[in-house]
């Protein structure tokens, strides 16, 4: 980093701290204001957070070292641009009108309190050990490596930069709440983009362009089948993303994040009506198309410079903060390491505002529903709180199994998403679905989710021809995780078959079918021919990138 880098990286944070200051002097009185920014967020708010929130470690490291490593495989998950467009076109009406502040709540209403108790647990768990767990590890590596310096007064700047990158964006989120995830976000994304596409097109010109690149990767085979690096479908034996694995396997995580998680749901909710809700869901799809671009193929192309003898690539994780620190001119650096912190914050200033939501409102208010708005911002700040110190506390354990829950990481999303795609996906469908069946599936896609992750886990002693291996270790991850979200469904059909159902007034405008005239025609109202062109673009881009790279 040069004296240019650091000036750069200065006014990039000025910028920053100046947008926490004024959204943190934004009325945060009640809960609504603190959670969901007042509901008056607009499209370019939440276009920008989904795409800042969504884009953590797993891209900066993940992501690129994929690409480095497997080449085009991941690239499904960044193609979820039309799982985003279904949150804004179908999922929004129905979030709008429930007029919820939480996933787990929306399933009280269509199910029972059990649902949304259940619901809320997974999520706070999930999001502490490894949401938050693998983006504060990958933010110490990254900055570590991309900074150049070993230590700082003595100690490891990996626990420096680590720590330093949690209390600082818990300070903000804390104070600022959703209105300064909402308005940092605005900023991040377009320094984010610029930043990694000056990597991407650098990359490209240094190694000799686009068709150097494809003709190194192509030559690499992934499987005995033939594929190669550039192989978006792959065989059916590909021992890690088969094609009967990887489509609906991949649509199922994508189904369940992006339309049903808190962490990304959440940014809709803060929209002002239905029509900036979803007019920010169409530019968060449009958002999620660039990945693949600035952070997998810049992963391709530090392999296939690596290749060459153009640089050193000590390992595949390390691929896009090697091309940031031996490719980028004087200054440029500095803006791509402000885009890298930009998106490790928002990343975790996202979860630590949702963290915040499900504890104060589906437990705290839950418990004690007298408690004053006041009180819930309150307790909303000391959870975020809470969430910072157990990241914190989590990095050591991190530092030392890093790798190994980073392997996991894509494990653990593919057991957790079937049992809630499954629920919310029968819930919304039809109203014969029984509130009994929502528990049941929830709880049983939870069961067998974690039973298949503990035994991979404790592997060791389980006999490889016994039928425990066979059922649940032996199958692919991603048929796994297939099967487990037909499982559940066909559980939830048989057991609406033989439990009461909702009563249809009390769940009427949740499912399917039960919209009344006027809430049509509000909906209606809220869309035009420009939404409906930039959907369907953004679905042509879909469709041309899996054409190219089939």
């Amino acid at each position: 980093m040069g004296t240019l880098d650091w000036i750069v990286l200065g006014l990039f944070c000025l910028g920053l701290v100046a947008m926490i200051i004024y959204a943190s002097k934004q009325k945060n009185d009640t809960s609504t204001d603190y959670f969901l920014a007042g509901r008056d967020a607009t499209w370019l708010a939440i276009g920008s957070s989904i795409f800042a929130s969504n884009i953590g470690s797993e891209h900066l490291v993940g992501l690129a070292g994929a690409g480095a490593s497997s080449g085009m495989a991941m690239a499904h998950w960044e193609m979820h641009g039309w799982i985003i467009l279904i949150l804004g076109w179908f999922f929004v009406p129905f979030y709008a009108r429930s007029g919820v502040f939480t996933m787990p709540e929306f399933l009280e209403k269509r199910y029972n309190k059990g649902s949304r108790s259940i619901l809320s647990i997974i999520s706070l768990v999930s999001y502490v050990f490894t949401k938050v767990a693998v983006t504060v590890y990958a933010g110490g590596v990254v900055f570590k490596q991309v900074f150049g310096i070993d230590s700082m007064f003595g100690i490891d700047f990996f626990w420096i930069s680590a720590v330093g990158l949690v209390v600082l964006t818990g300070i903000y989120t804390t104070t600022g709440g959703m209105k300064a995830v909402l308005w940092t976000s605005v900023l991040q994304t377009p320094v984010l983009l610029i930043g990694s596409l000056a990597v991407l097109v650098i990359g490209l010109i240094k190694l000799g362009g686009w068709s150097e690149m494809m003709a190194i990767c192509k030559a690499v085979p992934v499987n005995a089948d033939g594929d190669t690096m550039t192989s978006l479908i792959r065989s059916a034996n590909d021992p890690e993303y088969p094609w009967t694995g990887v489509i609906l396997g991949s649509a199922i995580i994508g189904f369940w994040y992006w339309c049903t998680d808190q962490y990304i749901v959440q940014r809709v909710l803060s929209g002002r009506n239905q029509q900036e809700a979803r007019r920010g869901a169409i530019l968060g799809a449009a958002f999620k198309l660039s990945p693949v671009f600035i952070f997998l193929i810049p992963g391709m192309i530090a392999y296939a410079m690596n290749a060459k003898g153009l640089i050193t690539l000590p390992d595949s994780d390390s691929a896009f903060s090697v091309l940031v620190k031996e490719l980028l001119p004087v200054g440029f650096k500095g803006l791509v390491v402000g885009g890298l912190l930009a998106a490790l914050m928002s990343s975790l200033a996202s979860l630590f505002n949702s963290s915040a939501t499900l504890f104060t409102v589906d437990f705290y208010q839950k418990y004690k529903p007298q408690a004053s708005e006041k009180e819930l911002v309150k307790v909303g700040r000391i959870a975020t709180v809470v969430v910072v110190v157990l990241g914190i506390l989590w990095i050591p354990v991190m530092k030392g199994l890093g790798k190994v829950l980073y392997a996991y990481l894509q494990d653990v999303q593919s057991l957790l998403a079937p049992g809630i795609a499954a629920v919310f996906l029968l819930g919304i469908a039809s109203k014969r679905t029984t509130p009994a069946a929502g528990l049941i599936g929830l709880t049983t896609g939870f069961v067998l989710g974690m039973l298949r992750l503990g035994l991979k886990i404790f592997s060791g002693g389980i006999n490889p021809d016994g039928i425990i291996y066979k059922v649940f270790l032996a199958p692919n991850w991603l048929h796994y995780e297939i099967v487990l979200f037909f499982v559940v469904i066909i559980i939830m059909v048989v057991t609406s078959m033989f439990t009461k159902r909702a009563d249809p007034l009390a769940i009427k405008g949740l499912y399917v079918g039960s919209s009344t005239a006027e809430e049509k025609a509000l909906t209606r109202a809220s869309w035009n021919n420009w939404d409906l062109f930039f959907s369907g673009l953004i679905i042509v881009v879909i469709v041309w990138f899996y054409a190219y790279f089939w």
